[in-house]
């Protein structure tokens, strides 16, 4: 397999970027240099290495419409939205910001006389982190500035679909005063040489965020190594609609979570269980919200809907609409537009609504990745619990009611990492982001954000003697 990076934008179909891909000796050259710069990088004080990355992050700010351009142009996302990334990373930055001290304090010991006993956070040393193109700014941060504070040295290796942000990252945290080949940056093209790269010995912690299957893979390429891993995976994310939910509302939020991003997010609502008593109420607000929405050319400012990620994109979100078709779901899809005519250029998929949906269909039982809102009815709370726990997944769930104490009973039933009620598709940086079953390993965000990237060292001394 070719380790070339070859990035065409889902809008055009046109190349926007081309490396030939950094081979497994150059980024064992690469690894090496990380090492060297740790012993020197690690010794910098905590006040020192915030200081380099509030710079970073004023550099960033200062060119954020260009990064929204570029952003937009390499993976679709409209262009009304893309600046609100970068402003999303700059919070979720200077909460990491704030939380640094007291997340990497030393811990104290019992007292005792004669005796010092504490525990000390260290720094791992190289760290790998591996990111997703769905939100590369919001992806990176949550790894890179915990990794940078806490005294490692990072080989960044961006999304091959979003190559443009690791190298800006990079120019950026440069200018900000960052030491010599703390940051480095690799495009690597091919699985195969990203296989080889995690058996570096001079990489000490590998950070990945992409599909579950990708986290498989890393889990055996490493194998042989005792190797910590921190892997943001995949999700198939369910919401149920209670009997005495604000159905205009929902339907808005609901919408938005399942097709904002074109529906390329882990978070994104991916099955809807609704109450017998108000699925057909449900369906008709689902399908005016959905009316307003419009698909066309990210760069028009008007454009709520971009295309998908690829063309294999398409073609996995189509087979997953066609098998539901086929099992008996129907197309509920208002009309709209600007769905009835896609553009010609590009991974472009119109938004789609299944009603009459079973369990039985890809569409609820795998991840789609795409805008598809699937509908199911059920007739209990119960039932929806049980739905929404048969799944390989365990990411984010959502429940939308009036009676919060009901809502709040409800989410404790339900296996997923993060729970909400009348929200949805939301990291909030003061919660940790952690997914269950195969939805993840590890976790990011809140005060549990540096966890990952330190070692616990325990100091015993005895002071005194005889």
């Amino acid at each position: 397999m070719s380790n070339q990076v070859r990035t065409l934008s889902p809008s055009t179909g046109k190349v926007l970027f081309e490396h030939p891909g950094v081979t497994v000796e150059q980024v064992r050259q690469i690894a090496q240099a990380s090492e060297d710069a740790f012993r020197t990088y690690r010794e910098l004080s905590l006040d020192q290495r915030k200081a380099i990355v509030v710079k970073a992050l004023e550099i960033i700010d200062a060119n954020k419409e260009t990064l929204a351009h570029e952003l937009t142009t390499q993976m679709g996302r409209p262009i009304s939205y893309t600046a609100g990334e970068v402003d999303t990373m700059r919070k979720r930055a200077n909460y990491l910001i704030d939380q640094a001290e007291d997340a990497l304090k030393t811990i104290p010991g019992q007292e005792e006389n004669g005796f010092k006993r504490f525990v000390k956070k260290a720094p791992v040393g190289p760290v790998l982190l591996a990111t997703a193109w769905n939100y590369p700014y919001l992806i990176t941060i949550n790894a890179l500035v915990p990794a940078l504070l806490a005294g490692n040295t990072v080989i960044l290796r961006p999304s091959p679909q979003t190559p443009l942000v690791g190298d800006r990252l990079s120019e950026y945290f440069e200018k900000a005063g960052l030491p010599k080949n703390v940051l480095q940056v690799v495009h690597l093209g091919s699985w195969d040489v990203l296989d080889e790269v995690v058996k570096i010995p001079q990489i000490k912690l590998v950070s990945f965020v992409g599909s579950t299957q990708g986290g498989l893979r890393l889990r055996q390429a490493t194998a042989g190594r005792i190797l910590p891993l921190n892997l943001e995976l995949g999700g198939n994310d369910p919401a149920y609609v209670r009997a005495d939910a604000d159905l205009a509302y929902t339907a808005a939020q609901v919408v938005d979570g399942a097709v904002f991003n074109s529906g390329q997010s882990c978070c994104s609502i991916e099955r809807i269980y609704v109450h017998a008593d108000v699925h057909d109420a449900f369906v008709a607000e689902v399908r005016k919200e959905l009316a307003t929405y419009k698909l066309g050319d990210p760069l028009d400012k008007a454009t709520t809907t971009g295309p998908v990620i690829s063309h294999q994109a398409v073609k996995n979100i189509q087979a997953h609409i066609d098998d539901a078709l086929s099992r008996g779901a129907v197309d509920s899809t208002p009309e709209n537009p600007t769905f009835a005519k896609i553009p010609s250029e590009g991974s472009f998929i119109a938004p789609r609504v299944l009603t009459n949906v079973s369990h039985d269909m890809r569409v609820m039982r795998e991840e789609t990745f795409g805008p598809v809102v699937p509908i199911m009815k059920v007739q209990s709370d119960d039932e929806a619990v049980a739905l929404m726990n048969d799944s390989d997944y365990g990411l984010t769930a959502s429940v939308w009611t009036k009676d919060i104490k009901a809502g709040e009973d409800l989410i404790e039933r339900i296996e997923a990492g993060t729970v909400f009620i009348n929200r949805c598709d939301y990291p909030s940086p003061d919660l940790a982001w952690i997914g269950w079953k195969s939805s993840g390993l590890g976790c990011s965000l809140g005060p549990q954000a540096f966890d990952a990237f330190y070692k616990l060292k325990s100091f015993h001394i005895r002071t005194t003697h005889g």
